[in-house]
């Protein structure tokens, strides 16, 4: 889980890592946008080989709901 929050804070480039967490609402982030999105979805299918979609992102709240769907 360390690792993936770690991977996850280094799509942003402005956010302090101490701001995530396995409970962190990224939506929330004052950085998020379409493009953040994107780099997540880049980074999930390079570093753990998932494939997700928009619509995965939507449905998840928190950082932990991402990882859930690299160990589903």
């Amino acid at each position: 889980m360390e690792e993936f929050i770690n991977n996850f804070a280094e799509q942003f480039d402005e956010t302090e890592r101490e701001e995530f967490s396995n409970d962190t609402k990224f939506k929330d982030l004052d950085e998020w946008d379409s493009m953040i999105a994107l780099s997540i979805i880049a980074m999930m299918d390079e570093e753990y080989e998932i494939t997700i979609n928009g619509d995965d992102i939507k449905k998840a709240n928190t950082i932990e709901d991402l990882f859930k769907l690299v160990n589903a």
